[in-house]
């Protein structure tokens, strides 16, 4: 009941899990690093993160300071805010979202490829994120359409892609080189078990 011991108990608990996860995906934490790093690089310079996804789609992060402008009337005050390309970029936030955002963006990716082989099959497909759904007769072919298309995905050089987007973007930021690669099978995914559920 004491609500000081909880966060106490929370931030330990966290703490604990994020630790045993760093442990047991080293790469994931070496590229997270990385993807943070080459954000704070691009904020330094004032800058939003923007990339493009594998299908194309380009992103830009909004993460700037907001101007505020109050108005007052006989019966109220109002704060209108609004951010402008031109305003200073949030840096701190810049740097903390980048790497989740960059992740979303190659499992929206995923999710994409796996419905539009979805379609050109013939199967029916739902999703959100990364829960896809399809009818209980059908979860066989779909999960191996969504790990061909993930196998597929992951098999292109996407942070290298990445890389050399931010290095054409912004050529007077040096980039840090990119961690080593992880020694995951990729073909290993189309045989897993628990690969995706």
């Amino acid at each position: 009941d004491d609500s000081r011991e909880m966060y106490r108990v929370s931030v330990y608990s966290a703490r604990a899990a994020l630790e045993c996860l760093h442990a047991m995906f080293h790469s994931a934490k070496h590229i997270m690093a990385w993807l943070s790093e080459a954000a704070r690089l691009v904020a330094d310079a004032d800058r939003s993160m923007a990339w493009t996804t594998p299908l194309g789609l380009p992103v830009v992060q909004p993460y700037r300071k907001r101007t505020r402008h109050s108005v007052r009337t006989v019966l109220q005050r109002l704060v209108l805010e609004a951010t402008h390309e031109a305003s200073p970029v949030l840096a701190g936030r810049q740097r903390t979202a980048f790497p989740p955002n960059f992740i979303h963006s190659v499992d929206s990716t995923h999710m994409m490829l796996t419905a539009l082989r979805c379609r050109e099959a013939g199967l029916a497909f739902a999703g959100v994120h990364d829960s896809f759904w399809t009818h209980a007769g059908s979860v066989g072919e779909m999960s191996a359409t969504l790990r061909d298309a993930f196998v597929e995905l992951h098999g292109a050089p996407l942070l290298e892609r990445l890389r050399d987007e931010l290095a054409a973007e912004h050529p007077d930021i040096e980039f840090p080189p990119l961690p080593p690669c992880g020694e995951l099978d990729l073909e290993d995914v189309r045989a897993a078990t628990y690969f995706f559920s």
